[in-house]
């Protein structure tokens, strides 16, 4: 049987909750961590339908998009929809674990689905985050500087855009000095002792930096392995929102506007004024993100592809970028599969469903 924190881990280990904005609530909403699963039902959204629908399935977790608990809960008195959700879930023993902004954030997340519905090439992040990454330095006598340099890469250091295995190596001594009672790796207790080093370091992912740290720790020879640990504003590559990319041949806006409505199986799509020129480069992010604007100009994308746009935020299009509003649920719909696929690639013998309720809280006439 497989405990709920397995689970956990194996998502969070591809999205890291480090990754989410600082107004969202991804992690465990409602449910016990040694909780024992017989299944998940994942969706975009958590309804009483949705809860329902896992209780007659006999599931006993539901993963989601968007966190049931996102603005705090005072009470669970059923005033609330989130009220009565967290309380029906309570009752019916069903775990609830939701992945938002962090899902967004990562190379592979919700829009990378978009990216690849679309078709785009050479796809990057669009808007890359910063603060994410730090610079591991330690300090290894020579002959182990093999082996405490593989066990960091291993480990997950080293990673500079499409480069791995990156390291700057600076060769110095040592000193040190044991005290009564230590076993030094060389040199004797109680005799300073010099001890020709290679400074070694490194960039490591801020979500990466505890099992770096025991890996090397491990690999290392000496009793008290001296480290620092230095905070890096550099851009992450490899997390952050929206992304960009390029359509294999360049086709005129009605065209791509016809592409979208058949690759998201929509009806009605919302756009700023036709500017009558080949859209090649797209921009693109999941749900809500009119803040990526900017972004989407200076990438030199033809059109931005989004939802929840309001009505002014059309015109800072200002004739530089054709923008489209596809709408919140349809542009993050295929987030399901991204669940699915997840769970069935580390849990080939859990049972994974794709809930079949429709949980669009929009109606088109």
């Amino acid at each position: 049987m497989i405990q709920l924190k397995e689970i956990i881990g194996t998502l969070e280990k591809v999205a890291p909750l480090s990754f989410q904005e600082s107004y969202d609530n991804s992690g465990l909403q409602v449910g016990d961590p040694e909780l024992e699963v017989t299944g998940a039902l994942v969706t975009l959204d958590v309804t009483e339908a949705v809860i329902d629908e896992a209780a007659r399935l006999g599931l006993n977790l539901v993963v989601s998009h968007h966190p049931v608990i996102f603005g705090g809960l005072k009470s669970l008195t059923g005033r609330t929809a989130s009220e009565r959700i967290v309380a029906r879930s309570i009752q019916q023993g069903i775990a609830i674990y939701s992945s938002h902004t962090n899902l967004d954030a990562i190379t592979e997340g919700v829009n990378s689905m978009m990216a690849s519905r679309l078709g785009l090439n050479q796809i990057r992040i669009l808007d890359p985050m910063k603060g994410q990454l730090k610079k591991i330095v330690v300090f290894v006598p020579h002959e182990s500087l093999e082996r405490v340099r593989h066990a960091i890469f291993e480990a997950g250091a080293g990673h500079i855009g499409a480069y791995d295995s990156c390291s700057f190596n600076l060769e110095g001594k040592g000193t040190f000095r044991g005290s009564e009672g230590t076993d030094p790796f060389v040199g004797q207790p109680g005799v300073m002792h010099q001890e020709p080093e290679t400074r070694l370091e490194t960039i490591v992912p801020a979500h990466q930096v505890t099992g770096v740290v025991k890996a090397m720790v491990a690999a290392h020879p000496y009793e008290e392995v001296a480290y620092d640990l230095y905070p890096l504003e550099n851009e992450y590559s490899m997390a952050g929102m929206g992304m960009v990319g390029d359509l294999e041949d360049s086709m005129d806006e009605e065209a791509f506007l016809n592409l979208v409505k058949e690759r998201f199986g929509i009806a009605v799509i919302r756009h700023s004024v036709l500017l009558e020129k080949p859209v090649k480069r797209v921009a693109l992010c999941g749900g809500a993100g009119s803040f990526l604007l900017e972004k989407a100009i200076r990438s030199g994308a033809d059109v931005f592809v989004t939802g929840d746009l309001k009505y002014h935020q059309f015109f800072d299009a200002d004739g530089k970028i054709l923008i489209m509003d596809i709408g919140h649920f349809e542009s993050e719909q295929f987030t399901r599969e991204l669940f699915y696929d997840l769970l069935i690639k580390n849990f080939p013998k859990f049972a994974v469903r794709l809930s079949e309720t429709d949980t669009n809280p929009i109606k088109y006439y």
